[in-house]
């Protein structure tokens, strides 16, 4: 399996956004959130990933077929604090879970981009507890920090989101 990361040009924005349509309407499962009277859920920030500095996204591909995506910027995830990057969004296509791609795709996001992190995740969304405790833990061999339910991180739903804290270099 070959599994690579390419950074989303202004020209494929509609394709990394019918993604995000699909990541949305998964995550409704644990934070609620309604459709738009369009029948879409949208995203607020796409068009900065090509007009603001410090913003990434990356498609994630499997044998040239897309699988997924990732959005990086440097906008801090707990409150009162600083970070060089946060992972944005991030989805892996269910036909491509638990084979290793989305570590693989992680492990590159931390590579490529060097320094503080942060990474919000929801506590009820206990694949991705699993999956990014194991991924960063790995990474960093073991050196990270987990604030559970930080205040000021509220998901749509309500509930506060849990933050890691970790350096890559």
């Amino acid at each position: 399996m070959d599994i690579k990361l390419k950074k989303v040009s202004v020209d494929e924005k509609e394709i990394l956004r019918n993604l995000f349509e699909k990541y949305s309407y998964e995550f409704t499962q644990w934070d609620g959130r309604e459709i738009n009277p369009l029948g879409l859920y949208g995203y607020d920030y796409l068009d900065y990933y090509w007009s603001e500095p410090n913003r990434f996204a990356y498609f994630i591909q499997v044998d040239g077929n897309l699988a997924g995506f990732v959005m990086v910027n440097d906008i801090p995830k707990a409150p009162d604090t600083k970070t060089d990057f946060s992972i944005a969004e991030f989805f892996i296509l269910y036909k491509y879970r638990q084979k290793g791609v989305g570590k693989t795709a992680a492990n590159e996001i931390f590579s490529l981009h060097k320094g503080d992190w942060q990474l919000k995740r929801h506590p009820h969304n206990i694949a991705s507890v699993y999956f990014w405790d194991h991924v960063v833990s790995e990474y960093t061999k073991g050196n990270y920090k987990v604030i559970k339910s930080c205040p000021g991180t509220a998901y749509h739903d309500g509930t506060l989101g849990d933050i890691l804290f970790f350096h890559t270099c």
